[in-house]
């Protein structure tokens, strides 16, 4: 089931299941989020929460007991319920239940709330601590920008001038290998090469938003200023990028298993709520 919201420019269709973008359409009716083609990736924008990425041996631990999340944690996969709607607004809601709770031993509500301005597309997170104790998770983005020309015809422009220095994974893990992505002219080409070792991951970064360009003319801007860290990435072949803020990353190969300990996670404080958001412009 999908629920669509529109104003005089956009127009965004949701489905329930992950409350997950899959369309967000101008009024020329022109698609700007990939289409979820299998045979390469069967996503558009899953949410991922209650983690990000990859946990070692898909295992951590709470008060020394073990528990398993698969990458990226359940909630790309569960159906959403809709709460509240207007015609440029949608809110869908997550709450804890008996399935969560033997993967996820924590009270919660997660909202997905879209909202259209103009010619952009907001999409903010509120997670709410319904336990008694503190509440240790992640949450990150993954939307699909569809690129209908040819890959090597795009670029990335990061809002600031920096040292763009990333991350490599080593079995889906971050390892201590660092890169420089390399810039021209103040711009990032794009080839399929960059990802042969899989997304491109920055910890940290100082540019709050970066710039997709299509020949050389602004494309899309992903605005993530809540979001310290951020994922890049593609499928060899795939006409999409991947542009994912995050809260949150992968473990190491020598995480300790302590969700409390784990690098990037964040930890809310009994009855508290928190909230951040990212936003899709279209250029």
């Amino acid at each position: 089931m999908n629920t669509t919201i529109s104003n005089s420019t956009l127009k965004a269709s949701i489905k329930h299941v992950g409350a997950e973008l899959s369309s967000l359409r101008s009024n020329q009716n022109k698609e700007f989020i990939w289409e979820g083609n299998p045979d390469f990736w069967g996503k558009h924008s899953p949410v991922l929460f209650p983690i990000v990425g990859t946990l070692k041996n898909n295992t951590y631990t709470v008060n020394e007991k073990k528990y398993q999340l698969p990458r990226h944690g359940f909630a790309r996969d569960m159906e959403f319920q809709l709460i509240d709607k207007t015609e440029n607004s949608v809110t869908f809601s997550l709450q804890s239940n008996a399935e969560t709770l033997k993967k996820y031993p924590f009270e919660f509500e997660l909202q997905l709330i879209y909202t259209l301005h103009e010619s952009a597309l907001d999409i903010q997170y509120k997670v709410t601590n319904k336990s008694e104790s503190k509440m240790p998770f992640s949450i990150g983005a993954h939307p699909a920008i569809a690129l209908p020309e040819n890959f090597e015809s795009y670029a990335l422009k990061f809002e600031r001038e920096e040292v763009l220095k990333y991350y490599l994974l080593e079995n889906d893990l971050i390892s201590d290998k660092t890169k420089v992505l390399e810039t021209k002219n103040g711009l990032v080409p794009l080839n399929y090469k960059l990802f042969e070792n899989d997304a491109l991951i920055f910890k940290t970064l100082e540019s709050n938003s970066l710039t997709i360009l299509e020949n050389s003319k602004p494309y899309i801007k992903i605005d993530f200023e809540d979001f310290p860290s951020l994922g890049i990435w593609t499928k060899e072949q795939a006409s999409f990028i991947c542009i994912e803020p995050w809260l949150g990353y992968s473990d190491t190969a020598v995480n300790s298993g302590d969700l409390f300990e784990k690098k990037g996670v964040l930890i809310l404080d009994a009855n508290q709520t928190f909230t951040s958001k990212f936003s899709i412009q279209i250029l």
